[in-house]
Parts: structure tokens; C-alpha cells; sequence
């Protein structure tokens, strides 16, 4: 009798098979593609010409796990274009160092995340895009200009002063390729370019 037990003898789980153990990651690894096939899609075709169907293809996946983890069109470009630009604390540096400060800290995201160069790219041609990117520098570079600003009043031109550097630099570097912009040296941008934005922020009104 004991013998005949083996046939219904349970064989112990593996390692990591219990439920949800692989879950995660699977999500983790969907999202990231979604994600990144959403950014390609609608910087080469716009917001309104990308569509779900052609991301979907994109990604690898059925349309319909689109919908499930962003629910609309909207939804996914929303989460495509979200950045933390985690901007350095101005008002630990000394007030002579904030334009290098800034200059440096968005060379090296521009250098090392694509998000802001493919919402750079959208929101050059698209509304949506343009609203994006006036929400990122409206609501993460402003506070930043109020702190170093000798007059309040000036901060929102001073600010937009700011981003004309930093866009134009993005533009020509990361979109446009031009080959003069892609061939300086951070060393050599921060070095141009940290004097005028430190201008825009600090300096007398003209």
C-alpha cells in the first residue's frame, strides 16, 4: 500500500514558481517595452498619427495589454513622456554656480536618458508634446529660477530665457544631429554655455 502512495506523491514547487513570483519582473519587462516603443512612436509619428495598434506591434504585444496597463492613448503618452528632471538644489551652491550647476546637470540628462529627447522631438511638432514640456520646465524650472533670481517678477522670463539655452542645445545636439553640436565636449558646452544661463538668472535686469 505505502508503495502504491508514490503515483500521488505531490512534486514540491521550484524555486520562484509559486504564484506571482515571476509576475513582477513579466510586468516590469512589458511596461518597459510598451514604453519604450510608445517614446519611438510618437516622436517619428506624432501624438495624434501613433496609434495603440501600431505601438502594440512595436512592443510585441496584443493591442489589448496596452489598454490594460495604460488604459487609453492619453494614458500612454502621459506615462511615455513622464521625467523627473531631479534638478540640483540651488539654494545649497553658491549663487555664482547655479548656471554651471544647471548646465552640467541637464548635459548629462539629456546624455544618459532618451525621454527628454524623444519629448523634445513630439512636443516640437505636436500640441500634446508642446503641453508636456511646458508642464516639466513650468513646474520642475521655475522653482529653481525663483531661488536664484534677484527679482521676482523676472522669473518667468527669466526662466524661459533659461530653457531657450537648454533647448537649443538639446535640439541641436540630440534632434537635429548637427554635426558641430554633437562633436563639442560636455567639458566645452558647460564652458559656453554655463556663463549665459548663469546671465539669465542672476544678473541686473538689462
Amino acid at each position: 500500500m505505502n508503495g502504491s502512495n508514490s503515483d500521488t506523491t505531490t512534486t514540491p514547487p521550484s524555486p520562484g514558481a509559486g504564484p506571482g513570483s515571476g509576475a513582477p519582473r513579466r510586468s516590469d519587462a512589458t511596461r518597459g517595452a510598451i514604453l519604450t516603443a510608445a517614446r519611438e512612436r510618437f516622436a517619428a509619428d506624432g501624438y495624434e498619427r501613433a496609434t495603440i495598434r501600431a505601438i502594440a506591434k512595436d512592443a510585441g504585444i496584443d493591442p489589448s495589454m496596452v489598454m490594460r496597463y495604460y488604459g487609453n492613448k492619453e494614458g500612454l503618452f502621459a506615462a511615455a513622456v513622464a521625467i523627473d528632471l531631479r534638478l540640483p538644489d540651488v539654494g545649497a551652491l553658491p549663487r555664482e554656480d547655479v548656471g554651471r550647476a544647471l548646465v552640467t546637470h541637464f548635459l548629462a540628462t539629456w546624455e544618459e536618458n532618451e525621454v527628454l529627447t524623444a519629448l523634445l522631438r513630439v512636443g516640437a511638432t505636436n500640441a500634446a508634446g508642446a503641453e508636456r514640456m511646458q508642464g516639466v520646465f513650468r513646474d520642475q524650472l521655475l522653482p529653481v529660477a525663483e531661488r536664484a533670481c534677484p527679482d521676482p517678477q523676472q522669473v518667468p522670463a527669466r526662466a524661459a530665457l533659461v530653457s531657450s539655452q537648454l533647448l537649443g542645445l538639446a535640439l541641436t545636439r540630440y534632434v537635429l544631429r548637427i554635426p558641430s553640436a554633437v562633436a563639442l565636449a560636455p567639458e566645452e558646452i558647460v564652458a559656453w554655455l554655463a556663463p549665459t544661463v548663469q546671465r539669465y538668472l542672476t544678473a541686473p535686469s538689462p
